[in-house]
Order: C-alpha cells, then sequence, then structure tokens
C-alpha cells in the first residue's frame, strides 16, 4: 500500500466529451455528511493497545515508509476449548517490529496465549511477521496457524522466494513498456530483487484457508469474511455483525486512496475494475458500521466513504480520457497528471501501477484503445464515438 494520493484538482465529470459513456462502476451515492473518528486523536503508543469495541484492541506499530504505520488488530477468543487472542495483521518482519509486539505480549494479553493469526492479504505490512507470530505461539499441545485467503497465501510465498511483481528483470521491461525507460529507474527496478522478502523473509508452510462468505466463531462472536479484489490478488475484510465492526484492511481506508495496480504479473489486469465492484459490494454493511482500517484512525461512515473513493478515481478516469483524447498517451506520460508532487522511485513504481490501472479500466470499458508501437511502448488513445 502506498501513501500517494492525488489532490487538489479542479471537479471533473466522467459524462463530458469525449467519455461519453456514464461512469460505469459504481452504484448511485448513499452516503450522506463526513466522517465521523470515533476516538478523535487518540492512538496507542508503541506497544501499547487501545480497545475500540468490546474484546477488540487496536494496536499501531511503526512503518519505514512515507505510510509511516499499520494498524493491527488483537481480537479475544476461544479456539478448541482454550482461551487466548487471535491476531490479524503482522507488521513487517524487522527486529523493531517484533519488540513492540514482544511489548504487547508482556502487557496486554492478559496472561493469555496467542491462537491463531489472520491476515488481511500478502503485502508485506499484513504478513512480514506471520511466520515469526506463529512459531512464536506454537506448542506441542496447540499449533497456532496461518487463516488467510489461498490466492494471498500463495501468492506471498511466490513473492518471498522471487521477484514477482516487486522488482528485478521483468518488472523493469513492464514499466519499460508503458514509457519508463530513463536508464537510472529502469536499472534501479531491475537491481531490486530482494524488495519483499527484505521485509518478508519466510511465509509459513501451512495455511487455514479463508474465502468469501465463510463465518469464522472468533470467541463468543461470528465475523464473516468479505472478500476484495484489485488491492491484493484476494483481498479478506472481517466483519462482526454484533459489534457492527469492519477490519476493513487496505480496502477501505478514511483518508488516502488504496493502491490499485497493474504489474508484470498481470501485465492486461483490470484490477481498478474490479477494486471498485468490491467497495459496491460492501455497501451492504451499515453506513454506521465502525470502520477498523489497516492505515489511518477508526471511523464510522463507510457509504459515504465509498462515495468518496468512487469520487476519487472518477476524477482521475475523466483526467486519463482527456489527456488520451489530446494524442496517443502512456502510463510514464499520466504521472504529471495523475500525481503533482515529485515522486522517489519507490513512489514511482506504485504510481505507474496506478497509472495502468486507469488506462486499463477505460480500455476494458471500451472507451480507449491501446497500441503497441515500434518502439515496444503501449500508447492509449480515446476510442472513436
Amino acid at each position: 500500500m502506498t501513501s500517494i494520493t492525488s489532490n487538489g484538482h479542479p471537479e471533473l465529470h466522467a459524462t463530458s466529451a469525449p467519455f461519453a459513456k456514464p461512469y460505469p462502476w459504481g452504484a448511485a451515492q448513499t452516503g450522506t455528511g463526513e466522517l465521523r473518528y470515533t476516538l478523535d486523536d487518540a492512538m496507542p503508543e508503541r506497544g501499547c493497545v487501545i480497545e475500540v469495541a468490546t474484546g477488540v484492541r487496536w494496536v499501531r506499530m511503526a512503518l519505514p515508509f512515507a505510510l509511516n504505520h499499520i494498524n493491527l488488530w488483537l481480537l479475544r477468543d476461544e479456539l478448541n476449548g482454550q482461551q487466548g487472542w487471535t491476531i490479524v495483521d503482522c507488521g513487517i518482519a524487522n527486529q523493531d517490529t517484533q519488540d513492540a509486539w514482544s511489548q504487547v505480549f508482556a502487557k496486554h494479553l492478559d496472561g493469555l496465549p496467542v491462537l491463531r493469526v489472520i491476515v488481511t492479504h500478502m503485502h508485506p505490512d499484513h504478513i512480514g511477521n506471520a511466520d515469526w507470530l506463529t512459531r512464536r505461539w506454537s506448542t506441542p499441545d496447540h499449533e497456532c496457524r496461518l487463516w488467510m485467503s489461498a490466492t494471498d497465501f500463495n501468492a506471498a510465498h511466490l513473492a518471498s522466494r522471487y521477484t514477482t511483481g516487486f522488482g528485478g528483470d521483468r518488472s523493469a521491461n513492464f514499466f519499460a513498456s508503458h514509457g519508463l525507460t530513463d536508464a537510472e529507474s529502469v536499472a534501479k527496478i531491475r537491481q531490486r530483487t530482494n524488495y519483499y522478502s527484505s521485509m518478508v523473509p519466510s511465509v509459513p508452510a501451512t495455511f487455514r484457508r479463508l474465502l468469501d462468505g465463510m463465518e469464522v466463531r472468533i470467541g463468543s462472536r461470528p465475523w464473516r469474511c468479505h472478500v476484495g479484489y484489485g488491492h491484493s490478488p484476494e483481498h479478506i475484510a472481517l466483519h462482526c455483525p454484533e459489534l457492527n465492526v469492519l477490519i476493513s484492511g487496505d480496502m477501505v481506508l478514511p483518508r488516502i486512496s488504496t493502491n490499485v495496480s497493474v504489474n508484470d504479473v498481470e501485465p492486461e489486469g483490470d484490477s481498478l475494475t474490479e477494486f471498485l465492484k468490491s467497495l459496491d459490494r460492501l455497501r451492504a454493511l451499515p453506513d454506521d458500521t465502525l470502520v477498523l482500517p489497516s492505515h489511518g484512525k477508526p471511523f464510522v461512515g463507510l457509504h459515504t466513504r465509498i462515495d468518496q473513493l468512487h469520487q476519487h478515481h472518477r476524477e482521475r478516469l475523466t483526467e486519463v480520457i482527456e489527456a488520451c483524447t489530446e494524442r496517443p498517451t502512456t502510463a510514464a506520460d499520466l504521472l504529471p497528471v495523475l500525481f503533482k508532487r515529485a515522486l522517489d522511485l519507490h513512489q514511482t513504481t506504485f504510481a505507474m501501477g496506478e497509472a495502468v490501472a486507469h488506462l486499463h479500466a477505460l480500455w476494458h470499458h471500451g472507451a480507449l484503445t491501446r497500441r503497441l508501437d515500434a518502439d515496444g511502448i503501449y500508447r492509449f488513445s480515446a476510442a472513436l464515438p
């Protein structure tokens, strides 16, 4: 996930020429008002927790990026007759995060063990410590198991062993085919062969599979799995109707737009369409649900936030259409259009993935055409009416 967002843009309308078709991805707006942050500015200190609902504790860990934190969750649990806790998401695998976890274990588990680890998706800040945690809490009498979707479990194993999707030759060639051709950037991406494994050095060998619609009983309460696509291969969010709480992972964040990218693993992917459709499925949950996001503060106003995210992408898609109407356009050409500040290489790779995702959404929808030119670069143009 990344903190890159577009802001300060004038209001644009997706039905203006040349994009004559209505915005096809979102339902009618239903959210009203603004988001309400239930804890105001309260945040847990390093190694500490805040209880946000009955049996739900908030942990906050540092990240070494511009997006400098991740929210993790402790759920009071009982599994196979044993009292304890479930951890949801793990932080990256480094000494600082593991030391912070050790402080939590010493002070905030009420003397009870961790019984299982649930991971919403395969990105390093979510799964990084899964192997360390499950090993740390497994005993001869109880194996602390990883629970997550099968697609993300296998994607994590692949990424921790290879460079797929996160750097190396294939990533460099993919970005070059979308216009990122300056020699320095291409060389740096080509050399970035341990980006994922540096934060996820190992993944548990076994897991318990989570599926869309599956009900997981955590303690005395059922939590239902809600699948989301576009940000990761098979993201799982967790909703507890009894508590009216949604652990949203990265699918719904309160202040930034989730990174939605296309990369070399699925080079013709349409991740943005899948992401927006996933958002609309979450409208089935009550608007007054307490949303526990992976980044930012807990909030109420789920439908409002879904509407805001649709509006954000509606505006970006219109900007892309306008650029592609003026001349054939690459993803690299769109970086200054979609992102209004200077980007370092780390941010540029996320931004390139997002630019391709917006181009592909319009291309798959029929609003753009794509051609591979003689220089090996894909360029997109507005489709003829």
